[in-house]
Formats: C-alpha cells, sequence, structure tokens
C-alpha cells in the first residue's frame, strides 16, 4: 500500500498538471488516439475494440470488460438494463475496482463517465493505464515514471545521438523508438543507415515495425509528435510502456527459455556423467577382469633371465600400467559423487549404475586385484629367491664334483699296484703310512662326496630344469667313489696280511711304550715323594699327609699288577721273535725304558715306604706338642692381655676424674702400680711359654688374637702410664704448693680442662685449647695465642697436656710475683752496677747452678759491650725465657 500511496501522489500531481494543459487541442487530441489504441490493443483479446473513448465507455460495459482483460480478474456481475442507472453501476463497480487496487480517484465519478465527459474519461483512463501499465515497472529499485525512464536510458545509453531525459522532446527524432527495438531485435531495423534530421522516417519507421513485428498498435502519429513543440508526455509514457513490455515478456520468455535450456543442458550433462561412468566403470572392470588372470598365473621359470623379466614386466604394471588405472578408479568415485549431487541439487532421482558397476562392485573388483597382485609379487619374490637358491646349488655341484674329479685323477691305478709283494720291512711301514694318509683322505673326501649327492638330491626337490646332467654326473661320481673304496680296502687288507708279523711285534713295543714311560714316571714321582722334605706347622696338616700317605700305599697292588702286565709284553715279544726266528735288530724304537730298570725303580719304592711311614709318625707326635703349647700360651694370653687393657682405662680414669685431693689420687695411682708390679710373674711365664713356642718354631696361634709382642707393648704402655700418671700428680703437687694454688682452683682447672678435652684422650689439641682460652676471657690474637702454644707445647706436637695447662695457669697468676723477685735478686747481685759478671754469679750461687746460668748468658753481650754482662732484662730472659716476664 506505501507503493501506491506514492503512486497516488504521483497521480495528483499528473491530475493537476493535466487540468492545466488539457485543454490543448492537440494534446487532447494525442491523448485520445494514443489511448484508444491502447485500450483496443487489450479489447482485442476479449473480441471487441472501442471507437469514440468518451462513447464506447458510458454505459460501463466495455470499461469492466477492459479492467478484467488487463487485470485477469473477474469483476460484478454488470448491469444489462439500458437505463441511467444501469449505466452508473456498471461504472461505479468498474471505478470500485480501481479503488480496489489502491487507487485514489479524484473528481472523477461515474455520472462523468455516463455523461461523456471526455476529460474525466481520459482521465480515468490515464489512471488505469498508470495502475496496470506503469506502476509496477521496476528497475534498479525506481519504479513507475522513473523505473521506466531508467530502463529507456539503460537500453539506448550505447546509441550516439540518443539521449532520453524525459517522455516529450527525447523522443522527438524518433531515434529512441528505433534503438529501443534494435536494442531488442537488431534484425528489424538497420540502425547505421537513420539519420538525426530525418524524424518523419524515424518515426514511421519505429511505428511501422512496432505494429508489424511486435504486436504494438499504432499509438501516435509521426506528424503529431513533429509539430507539436512539446509532445504529450502521457501519450508517449503509454506508447513506451508497450515498448517496455513487449520487450520484458519477450525477454521473461527468453529468460524462461533459457532456463529450460539450462535444465535441459544439466540433465544432458548428467545424462553423459551416466554414460561416462558406464563407459569408464566398464572399461576399469574390463581390465582388472583381463589383468587379474595374469597375477594368478603361477607358472614358474626355468631360468632366472626369464623370472627377472616376469618381475620387470610386474614392475612396469606398477609403475606404467597400474597408476593410470588408480586415476581412473579415483575419477570415476568422483564422477559418480558429482553426479549424485547434481542429480539431488535437481531433485532428480539417484543413479543407479547396471548391475556389477556399482562403486562398491568396483572397489570389491579392485580389492580382488590387489590381492592378486600382493600374491603374485610374493610369489615372484619367492621364486626368484628359489632360482637363486638353484642357480648356487647347481654351481656349488659343478665346482665341487670338478674338484673331487680332479682329486679322484689317478687313484685307481695306484691302488691297484703289488709294490708291497717285494717291498722290506721299512718300505712296508712307508707303504702303510702312506696308505693310512690315503684312507685319512679318501674318509675325508667321503663329506664331499656326500654333499655332491645332497645338493643333487636338493636340485631335484626344486625342480631344477637340467636335473638329468646333474643326476647322471652324480651317479659317474657315486660309482667310481665306490670303486675307489674297495681298491682301498683290497689294498688296505694285502698291506695287512703281509705285515702282520712285524705289525704285531710294532704293536707290542708300542704298547710296552705305552704304559712303560706312565708307569716309569708314576714310580719317579712316587720315590720323590718318599723322599721329599715335609714342612707343617698344624696337627691338621700332618694329619693330611698321614691320610695321602695311606692311600699312596692303597694303590701299590695295582701298581705292581701294571709292572708285570708291562713285563708280561716285553716277554710276549722275546716269545714271537723266538718262535717265528724274527731278526729283529736293536732294542725297542719307541722307548729306553727296560725291564731291568723298571724292577730296579720298584725296589726302591718299596724301601722308601716304611721309611715314609716312621717319618710321618714322629712329626705327628711333634704337632700334638705343638698344638699343647700353643693352647697353653693362648689361655694366659687370653688372660693377661684384658687385664692390661682394663688397668689402662682405669688409670686413665683417675688420671682424668677430680675424686679426693692429689695426695689421695697419688696414693690411689701408687696402690695401682704395686699390683701392677706384683702382676709382673704371669707375664714372666707367659714370656718363658712364648721363648717354648719360638723354640719349637710355631709362628700362628688360632686360639688367641694376642701376640708376646701385643702383651709386651701393652705391659710397656701400663708401666709408663702408670709412672706418667704419678709424675703429672706429683708435678701437681708441686705446682701447687709452688704457687700457692688452692684445692678448689686445681679442681676447676681440671674441670675447664675436661670438658674442652673433647676426645677424653687426656689432651686437647690447638683448637680446643684455644677455645677454652677464649671461654675463660682471653683476647686472642694469631700471634699471642702463637706465643702461648710455644709456651704449653714447645716441642711443637700440637697438643696441650694437663700438666702444661696447669703450669700455664699457675704461671699466668704469679707473672706479678716473679718479676719482683727477679728484680730483687739482681740488685743484690749487681750491688751498684746495673749488670752482673760471670764471676759474680760463681761467687754468690753453687757451682753447678752457676755454669748453668753463666751458659745461657754466653749469647748476651751486656752494657758497654762489656762480654758475659747482663742488665736487668737479659738477666730475667737468661733465666726464665723471653715470653716469661
Amino acid at each position: 500500500m506505501d507503493q501506491y500511496d506514492g503512486e497516488e501522489d504521483y497521480m495528483h500531481q499528473e491530475d493537476d498538471w493535466d487540468r492545466d494543459l488539457l485543454l490543448d487541442p492537440a494534446w487532447e487530441k494525442q491523448q485520445r488516439k494514443t489511448f484508444t489504441a491502447w485500450c483496443n490493443s487489450h479489447l482485442r483479446k476479449a473480441g471487441t475494440q472501442i471507437e469514440n473513448i468518451e462513447e464506447d465507455f458510458r454505459d460501463g460495459l466495455k470499461l469492466m470488460l477492459l479492467l478484467e482483460v488487463i487485470s485477469g480478474e473477474r469483476l460484478a456481475k454488470p448491469e444489462r438494463g439500458k437505463m441511467r442507472v444501469h449505466k452508473i453501476s456498471n461504472v461505479n463497480k468498474a471505478l470500485d475496482f480501481i479503488a480496489s487496487k489502491g487507487v485514489k480517484l479524484v473528481s472523477i465519478g461515474a455520472e462523468e463517465i455516463v455523461d461523456g465527459n471526455a476529460k474525466m474519461t481520459l482521465g480515468m483512463i490515464w489512471t488505469i493505464i498508470l495502475r496496470f501499465a506503469i506502476q509496477d515497472i521496476s528497475v534498479e529499485e525506481t519504479s513507475a515514471k522513473e523505473g521506466l525512464l531508467l530502463w529507456c536510458q539503460r537500453k539506448t545509453a550505447p546509441y550516439k545521438n540518443v539521449n532520453i531525459q524525459n517522455f516529450h522532446i527525447s523522443w522527438k527524432d524518433g531515434l529512441g523508438f528505433c534503438a529501443l527495438i534494435h536494442r531488442h531485435r537488431p534484425e528489424l531495423i538497420d540502425y547505421g543507415k537513420l539519420r538525426k534530421d530525418d524524424p518523419m522516417t524515424n518515426l514511421n519507421t519505429a511505428f511501422d515495425v512496432a505494429e508489424k513485428y511486435l504486436d504494438i498498435p499504432k499509438m501516435l502519429d509521426a506528424e503529431d509528435i513533429i509539430s507539436t513543440l512539446r509532445p504529450d508526455e502521457k501519450a508517449v509514457m503509454t506508447y513506451v510502456s508497450c515498448y517496455y513490455h513487449a520487450f520484458s515478456g519477450k525477454q521473461k520468455a527468453e529468460t524462461a527459455a533459457n532456463r529450460i535450456c539450462k535444465v535441459l543442458a544439466v540433465n544432458q550433462e548428467n545424462e553423459q556423467l551416466m554414460e561416462d561412468y558406464e563407459k569408464l566403470a566398464s572399461d576399469l572392470l574390463e581390465w582388472i577382469r583381463r589383468t587379474i588372470p595374469w597375477l594368478e598365473n603361477r607358472m614358474p621359470e626355468n631360468t632366472m633371465q626369464a623370472m627377472q623379466q616376469k618381475l620387470e614386466d610386474f614392475r612396469d604394471y606398477r609403475r606404467l600400467h597400474k597408476p593410470p588405472k588408480v586415476q581412473e578408479k579415483c575419477q570415476l568415485e568422483i564422477n559418480f559423487n558429482t553426479l549424485q549431487t547434481k542429480l539431488r541439487l535437481s531433485n532428480r532421482p539417484a543413479f543407479m549404475p547396471s548391475e556389477g558397476k556399482m562403486v562398491s562392485d568396483i572397489n570389491n573388483a579392485w580389492g580382488n586385484l590387489e590381492g592378486a597382485e600382493k600374491g603374485y609379487e610374493e610369489w615372484l619374490l619367492n621364486e626368484i629367491r628359489r632360482l637363486e637358491r638353484l642357480d648356487h646349488l647347481a654351481e656349488k655341484f659343478r665346482q665341487k664334483a670338478a674338484i673331487h674329479e680332479a682329486w679322484t685323477e689317478g687313484k685307481e691305478d695306484m691302488l691297484q699296484k703289488r709294490d708291497y709283494e717285494t717291498a722290506s720291512l721299512s718300505e712296508i711301514k712307508a707303504l702303510l703310512k702312506k696308505h693310512e694318509a690315503f684312507e685319512s683322505d679318501l674318509a675325508a673326501h667321503q663329506d664331499r662326496v656326500e654333499q655332491i649327492a645332497a645338493i643333487a638330491q636338493e636340485l631335484n626337490e626344486l625342480d631344477y630344469y637340467d636335473s638329468p646332467s646333474v643326476n647322471a654326473r652324480c651317479q659317474r661320481i657315486c660309482d667310481q667313489w665306490d670303486t675307489l673304496g674297495a681298491l682301498t680296502q683290497k689294498r688296505s687288507e694285502a698291506l695287512q696280511r703281509t705285515e702282520k708279523l712285524l705289525e704285531t711285534i710294532d704293536q707290542l713295543y708300542l704298547e710296552f711304550a705305552k704304559r712303560a714311560a706312565p708307569f716309569n714316571n708314576w714310580m719317579e714321582g712316587a720315590m720323590e715323594d718318599l723322599q721329599d722334605t715335609f714342612i707343617v706347622h698344624t696337627i691338621e696338616e700332618i694329619q693330611g699327609l698321614s691320610t695321602a700317605h695311606e692311600q699312596f700305599k692303597a694303590t701299590l697292588p695295582e701298581a705292581d699288577k701294571e709292572r708285570l702286565a708291562i713285563l708280561g709284553i716285553h716277554n710276549e715279544i722275546a716269545k714271537i721273535v723266538q718262535t717265528y726266528h724274527v731278526n729283529m735288530a736293536g732294542t725297542n724304537p719307541y722307548t729306553t725304558i727296560n725291564p731291568q730298570e723298571i724292577n730296579a725303580k720298584w725296589d726302591k719304592v718299596r724301601q722308601l715306604v716304611p721309611q715314609r711311614d716312621q717319618a710321618l709318625i714322629e712329626e705327628h707326635a711333634r704337632q700334638q706338642n705343638n698344638e699343647r703349647l700353643r693352647r697353653q700360651f693362648a689361655n694366659q694370653a687370653n688372660v693377661i692381655g684384658p687385664w692390661i687393657q682394663n688397668k689402662m682405662e682405669e688409670i686413665g680414669r683417675i688420671s682424668i676424674e677430680m675424686h679426693g685431693t692429689l695426695e689421695d689420687q697419688l696414693t690411689h695411682l701408687r696402690q695401682y702400680e704395686k699390683s701392677i708390679v706384683n702382676y709382673k710373674p704371669k707375664i714372666d711365664q707367659l714370656e718363658g711359654d712364648h721363648q717354648l713356642i719360638q723354640e719349637a718354631l710355631i709362628f700362628d696361634n688360632k686360639h688367641t688374637n694376642y701376640t708376646m709382642e701385643h702383651i709386651r707393648v701393652g705391659w710397656e704402655q701400663l708401666l709408663t702410664t702408670i709412672a706418667r700418671t704419678i709424675n703429672e700428680i706429683e708435678n701437681q703437687i708441686l705446682t701447687r704448693d709452688a704457687k700457692g694454688i688452692s684445692q678448689e682452683q686445681l679442681n676447676e682447672f681440671r674441670a675447664s680442662f675436661n670438658h674442652f678435652d673433647r676426645k677424653r684422650t687426656g689432651i686437647m689439641d690447638a683448637e680446643d685449647f684455644k677455645t677454652c682460652l677464649i671461654s675463660m676471657g682471653y683476647n686472642l690474637g694469631e700471634n699471642e695465642f702463637s706465643r702461648i702454644m710455644s709456651i704449653v707445647d714447645p716441642n711443637r706436637m700440637g697438643i696441650v697436656t694437663f700438666q702444661a695447662f696447669i703450669d700455664f695457669m699457675s704461671r699466668e697468676t704469679a707473672d706479678t710475683d716473679t718479676a719482683d723477685q727477679v728484680m730483687a735478686s739482681f740488685k743484690v747481685l749487681a750491688g751498684d752496677k746495673n749488670y752482673i759478671l760471670a764471676d759474680e754469679l760463681r761467687r754468690e750461687l753453687p757451682p753447678d747452678q752457676a755454669e748453668y746460668c753463666i751458659a745461657r748468658m754466653a749469647p748476651y753481650t751486656g752494657p758497654d759491650g762489656v762480654p758475659g754482662a747482663l742488665d736487668y732484662m737479659s738477666f730475667s730472659t737468661a733465666l726464665y725465657g723471653e715470653s716469661d716476664l
């Protein structure tokens, strides 16, 4: 309705413009003729027409018929009466129908139409033309008049001298009408011959061609258009709209035809795809049908070259023949899927290939092809391997046969010689050895003959094509081998018969040598063992020797039997020589041992056995005594060793612990010393037992871990420890009395020492001592600590004993008193001088102390360069050392 509303405004403008200009007779004439022709173009379809536009529509019947034709709808049943009311009713029905299409009629009533008002009638017809011929025109989002104008501009744009800007003067030269016709039907007008300065020809040409070929009646006169300054716009629009509908209808028909053609083309393409699929499927299945038997052919070839050619043909098939077929199969599936898609999009039934040509059928056939291909390839490779094996075996057969035939050449003649009949004994032996070597060689060749036969058998089993020649050659070799074996046996028997007697003697010699040599070695070893000096250290070792000796004596009866057997061989040789009068020059060639030597050594062994028995009995007794000495020493050592260890630990606890006064500790230690000294007889007794062990050359004792050396060292350490501990206590007493140290201070010193003696060894290392001094308030630098360590550890062992610790601590507390005493002593000896001479020291001090002091004064030079003179500082240094004061 919005579109119609817009069109209604347009109609109002047209009506207003029309009312102002319709009085122009030329325009009215043009409209009358154009509108009449337009109405007749539609009424002609109903088999009628009008002659006078304002008269023929007065009864409303043709008006209603016109509306039915152009709208395609049925109007209300018309009134058939001749009266005015009937006519008005019919016209109103027509006007109501127009109004029902969204058109508002302004100033147009049924009475005016019935009265034959030309102006109102033309206005009504123009309204109908606008609604049913122009309003529905739509070009690029523009409609009605603007749409029709734009359509004209688009269609005539390519033509020169045509510039459509309106529906009046733009058409006066007729080129616009001709351009529209030529654009759509170029065969109807030769546009190139038209001239802009001949509008009459142009207009008449267009009007005549439109009427004749386009079924567009002449609605305009060329003379009217040319003679009018401005042709009637409604008349031109009406006529141009007929062009639009004529060509747009044709375009729709062409579009419909194109659509039908397109559908037909799609159908033809689909049918072509179906035919292509059927042909491609048939060709592919036929190729598969032909190829599978070729791939299933398992007829083997006799030569490697022929099988290689088959393999090459198969590779060509893989490389050249199959890839295009793989592509065809892929393309077949693509075509099938494309065809089904196109049919589905066209709402056509799915394509069903002929029976046996479905994609699944082709896939199944292709699967059979690939299965046959795989089996064929495996068969080819197996056949090639088989032929390679056959060629290898055949070549191996030829090589081994050639080697064997070369070896057998001349062997039959050699075996048939009778040279042994005139040969001497040594020659017989040489011939025998040579024959034995040949027999060994013959036996070695037995494997080659068996290999040749086995290869021939395998070649037969593998269907070797040249098996007959192989079998013939193999048979010749086997026959010849049997002949060689028979000749070898015959010659061997002849040699053995000829040399049987000498060989028997030789074998007896050899047997004698083989048995005499080990028996002689056994006797020599036995004599060496029976005379061997043994050294044992335990009773188990002597028992082992005795057991071995008893086992040896148990073998003597068997050894005697072996001796008699060896002598029997020698007697048998003598008997044969005597019986058959054999000339035996020389002795046994295999050994230098004779029966006399065997008997002499046997007698010697028999003599040495009782002597060995006696030596083992004596040694057994000696080892029993040694075992007694070991146990006796061990019993004492296992008591004394722990006793010494316990005493050492007790003395260590006494020296560390602070029970009672120093005098009490000293008394306790001297009692320990007395008990230790009283233990000395047991040490001496152990020493005596140890001396007996050494005399018996006993070097180990499994009954104890203690040795005499351990006991001695422990005993000496015990004596040293108790003496040193007593001395330390005595020194502590001296220090206490000399320095005036109380028992509480000593206990405090001991507690401090024990606290920092972390290892509980009775000594402190340098780090523990330093920690102790810091805990006691000493402000130690490296130099100060080094000075203190030089006092407490003069030997630079890195340890501090408790005595050195007490001495240091007592000196620290008594430094001030010592300095005063030294100063007083110096003044008494020096008198008025500020130094002391050596003679003055000899006069005032005891001799030994004076010399000691003088010796210490020697390095110093006193004031004014006087030798041996000491001032106060030199005096104190000489007596007490640099670090004391």
